[in-house]
Order: C-alpha cells, then structure tokens, then sequence
C-alpha cells in the first residue's frame, strides 16, 4: 500500500506539476537555449523534492 500511495503521488506531482507556476523554474534550474539545442536540468527542484521526500518517508517510516 505504501509504494501505491507513493506512485500516486508521484502521478500527482507530475500531473500537477504544469499547473504550478515556480515548479521546475527554481533560481538554480539551468535551462540552456541555443540554435537547434536546447539543454533543462531542474537542480533546484530536484533538491527540493529530495529534501520533501526525505523527510516524508522519514516521519512514516521511523519505527521505535
């Protein structure tokens, strides 16, 4: 049940992702455009989904 709900996130974040304005155009997003070449590496988004990630499955999967 756990990697379904996490699919479905990630489903979600995908589908949404388009709509959210600052998704994928962070200051330290790299979006490089040249004459028929075209070059996108979402770095800061990136970190941040790690970050939000980390934490989420640290708060559901710590176990004492």
């Amino acid at each position: 049940m756990g990697a379904g709900a996490l699919l479905l996130l990630v489903g979600a974040s995908l589908t949404l992702g388009g709509k959210v304005g600052w998704f994928g155009r962070l200051p330290g997003d790299f979006r490089i455009q040249r004459n028929g070449f075209s070059f996108y590496f979402p770095l800061a988004t990136c970190l941040l989904l790690s970050l939000l990630l980390t934490l989420l499955l640290n708060l559901f999967l710590r176990r004492r």
